[in-house]
């Protein structure tokens, strides 16, 4: 198994549980079970150059005893219809391949009342309002056009898996009303620990006009150090959020510098800062 796969199983199984993928006798082929269907497992096959090459679905692993006949296969066929859509050569495509299967498909193991709302979260899933930290008054705008965000490289340690990403804003109202988009649209976002925000904002007609301020969503002192890097690499009219999902083991202090090292990499790629590492500006990685 290669280090990029495994990584990626870490990441999966750290946002949906440790059951998501698991390995089986042969060690190209895992066992997928996805949230939205978890009385019903599939066969994924990796191959040996993947991700260059796509992963294969051969079928089902197991199949509960509530599952009705045919409805196994019923959602092989459906899975490998949404992976031939979404996947990329190059790219890890097993959490995209999660997220559109539980969008798309129907629940097969639901009851009658439930075949009502295709588009439910899984039962393992804690419930969005749970989830959701939205800035106090911070609703969704019509009127707002949705954020552009540039990504950083994810990062897993023991575990847990930190992403950061930043968006250009003008006031802070619209460093709000992204934080609110972002979680109101991104469930694997609205499904994370913690969503660290910061945002520094000068105004164009009058540089002595200067607002920033961050949250910690429950990560005590990460806002404010989030926000101290900022002041360090001197950006503005910048929002960075950056995700944290727990994976079991406590980081300590280690938690604050991989925070700042995925916050990093996403203003650095979003434009907003020169990489003194190479002396050099990087392009924008939009999404």
């Amino acid at each position: 198994m290669s280090e990029d796969l495994l990584d990626e199983i870490t990441s999966i199984n750290s946002i949906y549980g440790e059951i998501t993928l698991e390995s089986t006798n042969d060690e190209a082929i895992f066992a997928l079970t996805l949230p939205s269907h978890p009385e019903i497992s599939l066969r994924v096959e990796f191959p040996h150059d993947y991700p260059s090459a796509p992963p294969s679905i051969l079928g089902t692993q197991h199949t509960g005893d509530r599952v009705a006949k045919g409805d196994g296969q019923d959602l092989v066929e459906h899975v490998r219809v949404v992976l031939a859509d979404i996947y990329i050569p190059g790219s890890p495509c097993i959490f995209d391949l999660i997220e559109e299967s539980g969008q798309r498909l129907p629940r097969l193991d639901a009851d009658a009342a439930s075949q009502e709302y295709p588009d439910a979260i899984g039962v393992n899933d804690r419930s969005r309002e749970a989830e959701i930290h939205v800035l106090n008054d911070s609703q969704p705008d019509d009127d707002f056009p949705p954020p552009t965000w540039t990504l950083s490289d994810p990062i897993t340690e023991k575990k847990s898996l930190f992403l950061a990403r930043c968006t250009p804003v003008t006031s802070t109202q619209e460093a709000h009303l992204a934080i609110a988009h972002l979680l109101n649209t991104d469930k694997r976002a609205a499904k994370a620990t913690h969503n660290i925000s910061a945002w520094r904002i000068r105004s164009a007609a009058n540089a002595d006009v200067k607002v920033q301020d961050c949250d910690d969503d429950g990560e005590t002192a990460a806002g404010g150090r989030l926000l101290h890097l900022l002041e360090l690499v001197g950006v503005w009219n910048v929002l960075v959020v950056v995700s944290r999902w727990y994976g079991g083991v406590k980081l300590g202090p280690d938690r604050f510098r991989l925070i700042n090292q995925v916050a990093r990499d996403a203003v650095v790629k979003g434009g907003f800062v020169v990489d003194t590492t190479e002396g050099k500006s990087k392009g924008k990685g939009k999404k």
